[in-house]
């Protein structure tokens, strides 16, 4: 069976005018450090002539940089990381990385298929499995498939997840693919085929902040957009009841442009106290499967940078950091704090396996999963 949502992401910013014979993408590859038990780990960017850089490593098929100008030109990573494969290694933040076999949450780490249950670490304080487990795809340093330079330039990993890896059926066949064009877009593509029935869902972890990552006032002034009507709440867990809740008359309401910090400690609210501020996923309004729309949209004033997050997925989760906690570095030097990034995830809704109201995760044989995430990146006035 064919997983027919489809998710994609292009980050845009806003061109410059390029003479057409000078237009070319292109890609460096250097060492990006060793991990602690000595496998090489390498680091990929992605330029094109108008200014944006993306870094990819092998270890997690994470996006370590996004390079992108502002309003004045002046120019700022906007994504949170660290600056060697040791680091990513040491901490488990997630920051840019590949989450799987399923990201997000899956309650008691138990799901059943085809009448066999089965049982996956609870990495997630004994509640949940999260993000795939202990040693999930963030974890591992993923193979290089294929590289190219211009006029798009792209970088392809794989791994191969084994039958029974962290607790899941079936060997998991599992790409990722990141390519930026000279039309300022940088697509990534999860795809994945499996030998037995199993579930699949991949999403990208990176944490945002438009005003620059490790910025002193921290992401909680980005504006939000989010076009969803309604978002699933979650018990002391953090795992969905199954309900969707409408968000009108609520602090999770973003159809509208909002500050994220405007409501964040809004202790008469049950679900931010539950999630320490928004750890939540949302419905996304129209029909998943189809054309990608719009999942979400942060805007910084300040600097006039825009992100807009375009999927077919059926919700995006929006986590607001709420448990960063200050002890992590990042790459500029900078301590990161709660709330000094941004993660809006498409994806299938959490606990979908045991959510039988849920859109489907399950992937066979002879079928494709497929995840194409498209961030479209511009300057506002």
């Amino acid at each position: 069976m064919r997983i027919a949502a489809l998710t994609v992401g292009i980050l845009a910013i806003g061109l410059l005018s390029v003479p057409a014979n000078s237009l070319a993408a292109e890609l460096t590859r250097a060492p990006f450090g060793r991990t602690p038990d000595g496998q090489p780990v390498e680091a990929f960017t992605l330029t094109n002539s108008r200014g944006v850089s993306a870094k990819v490593i092998t270890y997690g098929a994470t996006l370590q940089a996004l390079v992108a100008p502002g309003r004045n030109g002046e120019r700022a990573d906007i994504v949170l990381g660290f600056d060697s494969a040791e680091a990513y290694a040491k901490n488990a933040s997630y920051f840019g990385s590949t989450v799987g076999r399923f990201a997000n949450r899956i309650g008691k780490g138990r799901f059943s298929l085809d009448g066999k249950s089965y049982q996956l670490a609870l990495n997630d304080h004994g509640r949940a499995a999260l993000h795939g487990g202990t040693r999930g795809f963030d974890k591992v340093v993923w193979k290089v498939l294929a590289t190219k330079s211009g006029p798009v330039a792209s970088v392809t990993l794989g791994y191969l997840s084994p039958d029974g890896d962290e607790g899941y059926p079936g060997a998991l066949d599992t790409k990722a693919t990141y390519a930026l064009d000279e039309d300022n877009q940088l697509t990534v593509t999860y795809s994945a085929t499996t030998d037995k029935p199993t579930i699949v869902n991949l999403s990208n972890h990176a944490l945002f902040n438009l005003a620059g990552e490790g910025a002193a006032e921290g992401a909680m002034g980005n504006v939000l957009t989010i076009p969803a009507d309604g978002y699933t709440p979650v018990d002391a867990d953090l795992i969905p009841t199954g309900q969707i809740s409408p968000v009108a008359g609520t602090a999770f309401d973003f159809r509208q442009p909002t500050p994220v910090g405007l409501r964040i400690r809004d202790a008469s609210e049950p679900q931010l106290v539950i999630g320490r501020g928004y750890d939540h996923n949302y419905a996304l309004n129209g029909p998943s499967g189809a054309a990608a729309r719009l999942a979400a949209r942060l805007f910084d004033p300040a600097s006039g940078r825009t992100l807009d997050i375009l999927s077919s997925e059926p919700g995006v989760q929006f986590y607001a950091g709420n448990f960063i906690d200050g002890t992590l570095v990042g790459k500029s030097g900078k301590m990161y704090r709660q709330g000094d990034g941004i993660a809006l995830e498409p994806q299938h809704f959490p606990d979908a396996p045991n959510k039988p109201q849920f859109a489907s995760v399950r992937l066979d044989p002879g079928g494709e999963y497929r995840n194409v995430m498209i961030f479209r990146l511009g300057v506002a006035d």
